[in-house]
């Protein structure tokens, strides 16, 4: 296929790649392209490889546009009701060659020889819609902002030392800010051998987590509206300190002090009775104006979730995620659910504890679940997962109350599942009728951490 742009010229490919805006790949490329072969997640950007950029698609290490170093990025989009773009999954950059990576420097790494100057080209993801009908919406080059590559530099060196202490298989991405290893291959449960270790590893590829992918479309967007606070304020202040050591300095003030202490301390008079109090409170202590989210936690998909301790350092209640869908738990795998991905995050707890009625803060901490605890909730997700599609959720009825099948606290130590729901009429679809009731819906539930497990795993430890 002859060129119609010159691979040699930067401004030239990305003259040419930006007549794609607004196009499908039938109306962009070759007529060749109706008798395209490619399959799998990857063909849409295989797709436009081939057939529009002509070069063949390839896994070697050096970048797609090898002469300008530039290499070509496809990712799909969804539409929010407000009309912004947001992404819809993580931006995967290369796979993680677990022998090479320990003799790498960050700098000399083949994910940043790859990486570093990126043609991105997002198309908005309509269900049951032919790849070659997708319209592509953005289309820019982009470059890793000075004060984010220091941030992927310390998540990369995360990484590589997991996989240098011969623990590849305990790899989260909760264990990183912007920059994840996630799971990649057919299926999830690809292995491939590791360093310094005789158990094998889920093959895994660096990428951008999904909200530092969301800055990346606000950044190239020329409709975006958002506007966010930041705690760092230079490449300096990221040189000298972590996200972590940020945070917690920002915090560590107010240690021992009650919430009215901390609002006098503060200058701020925030509404108690408000839902996002807390999260309010939280702002107001790292500096953020309340009508902004803050960018770094954004970018990180931190999960900040507030506890109040009773005396004994017990939390008051357990922690509940998001309801899941029972017609949708029958259908996923384990390292495709959305519960593994949840427990994948990285949190920030906020610890408040009963003091003579009175509320005190006591500490703040960063956390990601550890693979042994992540391996446990698996078999709550696993035997939820059966219940439902047995139907064997209700166990008993009994006075007109319902015991279910699900599995308890005091049968994990990490977590269980319970209704989540505003009454018992709040309800989501059943795929298989419940054999003791018939019903064809049933009350929505979710998975919980159990609140002795936040005491001795996160408070305590």
């Amino acid at each position: 296929m002859e060129l119609l742009y010159n691979p040699y010229d930067k401004e030239s490919v990305l003259e040419f790649a930006k007549r794609l805006k607004n196009k499908s790949l039938r109306q962009a490329c070759t007529p060749e392209v109706l008798e395209h072969s490619y399959s799998g997640k990857g063909n849409f950007g295989q797709v436009i490889e081939k057939f529009y950029f002509g070069y063949d698609p390839n896994s070697k290490a050096e970048a797609d546009f090898s002469h300008i170093g530039m290499e070509l990025k496809t990712s799909p989009l969804k539409l929010l009701k407000n009309n912004e773009y947001r992404s819809k999954e993580r931006l995967v950059l290369s796979i993680i060659n677990y022998f090479k990576v320990v003799d790498e420097s960050f700098e000399d790494s083949d994910v940043m020889k790859k990486n570093s100057d990126i043609l991105l080209v997002f198309y908005l993801h309509e269900k049951g819609v032919d790849i070659l009908d997708l319209v592509i919406k953005l289309v820019d080059e982009w470059k890793i902002p000075q004060t984010d590559l220091e941030i992927i530099k310390r998540d990369w060196e995360i990484i590589k030392n997991k996989i240098v202490a011969g623990r590849a298989h305990e790899l989260s991405e909760g264990d990183t800010f912007y920059l994840g290893a996630c799971t990649k291959g057919a299926n999830a449960s690809t292995l491939r051998m590791q360093p310094n270790s005789t158990l094998p590893a889920k093959q895994r590829a660096y990428s951008f987590k999904q909200g530092y992918v969301n800055h990346i479309i606000a950044s190239i967007s020329e409709d975006s509206n958002e506007v966010y606070g930041k705690l760092i304020d230079s490449v300096e202040t990221v040189q000298k300190t972590s996200i972590e050591e940020i945070v917690i300095s920002k915090f560590k003030p107010y240690y021992e002090m009650s919430i009215l202490e901390i609002e006098k301390s503060l200058n701020v008079d925030l509404n108690k009775k408000a839902k996002n109090y807390y999260a309010s409170l939280t702002k107001a202590i790292l500096g953020i104006e309340l009508d902004k989210e803050i960018e770094e936690f954004e970018k990180a998909e931190i999960i900040v979730k507030t506890v109040r301790l009773k005396p004994n350092n017990t939390p008051k209640e357990d922690i509940s995620f998001p309801n899941f869908k029972y017609e949708q738990i029958i259908q996923e795998e384990w390292d495709d659910s959305n519960f593994k991905d949840i427990l994948e995050h990285k949190f920030l707890f906020v610890f408040f504890q009963f003091e003579n009625n009175e509320l005190k803060f006591k500490k703040v901490k960063f956390w990601n679940m550890p693979y042994k605890d992540i391996i446990e909730a698996q078999k709550v997700w696993e035997e939820t997962k059966q219940i439902v599609a047995n139907g064997n959720i209700v166990k008993e009825v009994s006075n007109g109350k319902r015991r279910t099948n699900f599995m308890s606290k005091s049968l994990n130590r990490v977590s269980h599942v319970r209704p989540h729901a505003t009454n018992a009429n709040d309800t989501y679809p059943l795929p298989v009728l419940d054999k003791v009731t018939g019903l064809k819906v049933y009350t929505k539930h979710c998975f919980w951490l159990n609140s002795s497990y936040v005491r001795d795993e996160i408070y305590l430890k």
